[in-house]
């Protein structure tokens, strides 16, 4: 039988879920910030440099500890989603849904038909290798299914977009709004979370599972407390590049 999905079952009870993005790609990199502990790592196909079978890898890595392993293709393309799938991701984060009818295609890529269009194997890693015969069954209510919205056009149809049938959450990308509202490489601007903030509001109203990534602790920290569900707070590689730095600052002191 699919395994119980912690993260999922914990969002879906409104419970705090804090992750960290994880985009180097390398199973052994994955493998420290695992034993960190956090809710969830974010395995990033997108931005990041990890292909499919790195991603497997990191797979196999994380359920060793008590981290949940979301993947992120770098599109919707239904091929790629199906073997991820096939591997046994426990939830996928789509990137750049713009409308209700994206969101219905994400989850289509991720249910079998006659409710969607992913295809079957009967022998892959999610299935135990054929020796789970109760996987089809469960699968759909295991499986973390979440869409970004990214542009001001997703936040006009963001209630659209999270009471779509099978959309598990809403995960904001503060980064490429900003570049559509003319402030490319500031996330942080105001005027971009006087845009995000009323609409992840409406959503958290409803009950809906809202999430984020920033960098700034304190923010995030607020936003945990205004009740987003699920926040990550940093990446490895940018963990890795300001301890390089901080530490080649300390020895250079005077």
């Amino acid at each position: 039988m699919v395994q119980s999905n912690p993260f999922l079952t914990a969002i879906r009870e409104g419970k705090p879920q804090i992750g960290l993005w994880v985009s180097l790609g390398d199973p052994l990199t994955t493998e420290v910030v695992a034993g960190a502990g956090y809710d969830w790592l974010l395995l990033d196909m997108e931005h990041g440099a990890g292909e499919l079978s790195d991603v497997q890898a990191q797979m196999q890595v994380i359920k060793g500890y008590d981290s949940t392993a979301i993947v992120r293709p770098d599109w919707n393309d239904p091929v790629k989603v199906k073997r991820l799938m096939d591997m046994g991701a426990p939830g996928l984060l789509f990137p750049m849904v713009q409308n209700a009818e994206e969101a219905a295609a994400a989850v289509a890529a991720t249910r079998y038909p006659p409710k969607g269009m992913r295809g079957y194997g009967g022998t892959t890693r999610a299935t135990g290798f054929g020796r789970d015969k109760s996987y089809t069954s469960t699968v759909d209510d295991q499986t973390a299914v979440l869409v970004q919205v990214e542009s001001l056009q997703a936040l006009d149809n963001v209630e659209a977009i999270a009471t779509t049938d099978g959309v598990d959450g809403v995960f904001f990308g503060p980064a490429d709004i900003a570049a559509d509202m003319g402030y490319l490489g500031q996330a942080m601007h105001d005027d971009v979370w006087a845009k995000i903030l009323p609409a992840a509001m409406r959503l958290i109203s409803k009950k809906i599972p809202v999430g984020t990534l920033v960098r700034d602790v304190d923010f995030a920290r607020r936003l945990l407390g205004a009740g987003f569900t699920l926040v990550a707070c940093g990446s490895d590689a940018g963990l890795l590049a300001r301890a390089a730095d901080t530490l080649l600052e300390d020895v250079k002191a005077p």
